[in-house]
C-alpha cells in the first residue's frame, strides 16, 4: 500500500503558558504519521502525552514549530475544515441519557449535514458501515447509559469512522477496561488503520499491547524527549529499556517485552 503522510511536525514544541510562566513539555518534534498507520503514544503519567496529543488535534496551540494536516498548517483550518480531517475519542465517558447507539453514531455527520442535521442517503450509508465496522449492529437501539465501558467505546470509535476523516486521535482509549476489552479495542484498531487506510494515533498505557500491535511506537519522557520508531528499531537502540525499566521490571530482548522481576 502507497502510504500518505497525514500529520507532519515541525520543529513542534508543546507546553502550556500560566499567567508569565512558559511551560515546555515537549520540545523540537520533527515527525511524521502516515495512512495506514497505527501509531501508539507511550509513557509514565505526568509526561506530557495529552498535552502532545490534544496539540497534534489542535485543541491547544503549539508554544512553537508547526503541525501540518495533508501539507497544510494547521493553524490555516477552520473549525468545519478540522473536523472533515481529524477525529478524536477522548478518554471522558460522554454524559449523555435519552439518546440511542445509532443517533450518537449519527453525530459524526455533523460536519456534513450543517446545523439541522438532515442527513441523507450518503449520510446513512456512512452511519451504517461505522457501526458495521465497528461490530456494534446489536447494540444501536440501546441507550447510551446502558451501554458498558468496552461497548462505549465502540459506539464512539464508531461515531469517529462515521466523520469520515483520515485521521482518528484516541486518548486512553482502553482505560477502564477489563482485558479481553482492551484487546478488543486494540485489535479494531489496528484492523481499522490497515482495512481502512486511516492514520491512527492514540496514547495508551497499556505497554505489551502496544509492543505487539503497533506500527510504529513514540515514546515519551520528561528526561530523555520523545523518540519515535517500530518496536524492534527502539528495541535495538536501548531506547524502550531506557524509558521504561525500574526497579522491579526487566526488559527480554528475546521478544522485546518487560516482565516482573521477582528476584
Amino acid at each position: 500500500m502507497n502510504r500518505k503522510a497525514s500529520i507532519k511536525t515541525e520543529n513542534l514544541t508543546t507546553g502550556y503558558e500560566a499567567g508569565r510562566e512558559r511551560v515546555e513539555v515537549t520540545r523540537g518534534l520533527d515527525a511524521t504519521l502516515y495512512s495506514g498507520q497505527f501509531v501508539c503514544l507511550l509513557g509514565p503519567n505526568g509526561a506530557g502525552k495529552s498535552t502532545l496529543l490534544r496539540t497534534l488535534a489542535g485543541f491547544q496551540k503549539p508554544l512553537g514549530g508547526d503541525v501540518k494536516i495533508a501539507g497544510r498548517s494547521l493553524r490555516s483550518y477552520n473549525p468545519k475544515e478540522l473536523a472533515k480531517a481529524m477525529s478524536v475519542v477522548l478518554t471522558e465517558k460522554p454524559m449523555l441519557e435519552n439518546m440511542d447507539v445509532e443517533t450518537l453514531v449519527s453525530l459524526g455527520r455533523t460536519p456534513y449535514t450543517g446545523f439541522w442535521g438532515r442527513m441523507d442517503a450518503s449520510d446513512h450509508e456512512a452511519v451504517e458501515e461505522a457501526i458495521s465496522l465497528t461490530g456494534i449492529e446489536t447494540l444501536r437501539h440501546r441507550q447510551v447509559q446502558t451501554l458498558s465501558d468496552g461497548e462505549r467505546q465502540k459506539t464512539m470509535i464508531a461515531k469517529a469512522l462515521a466523520q469520515a476523516t483520515p485521521v482518528i486521535f484516541l486518548d486512553e482509549p482502553t482505560a477502564f477496561l477489563d482485558y479481553p476489552s482492551k484487546v478488543e479495542i486494540m485489535l479494531l484498531l489496528y484492523s481499522l488503520a490497515h482495512k481502512q487506510d486511516k492514520t491512527i494515533f492514540m496514547s495508551t498505557h497499556d505497554l505489551d499491547l502496544a509492543l505487539q500491535l503497533s506500527d510504529v511506537i513514540w515514546l515519551i519522557d520528561k528526561k530523555y524527549g520523545i523518540r519515535t520508531g517500530t518496536h524492534r528499531e527502539l528495541t535495538e537502540s536501548g531506547d524502550l529499556e531506557r524509558y521504561f525499566v525500574r526497579e522491579g521490571i526487566i526488559f527480554d530482548h528475546t521478544d522485546g517485552l518487560f516482565k516482573v522481576d521477582k528476584r
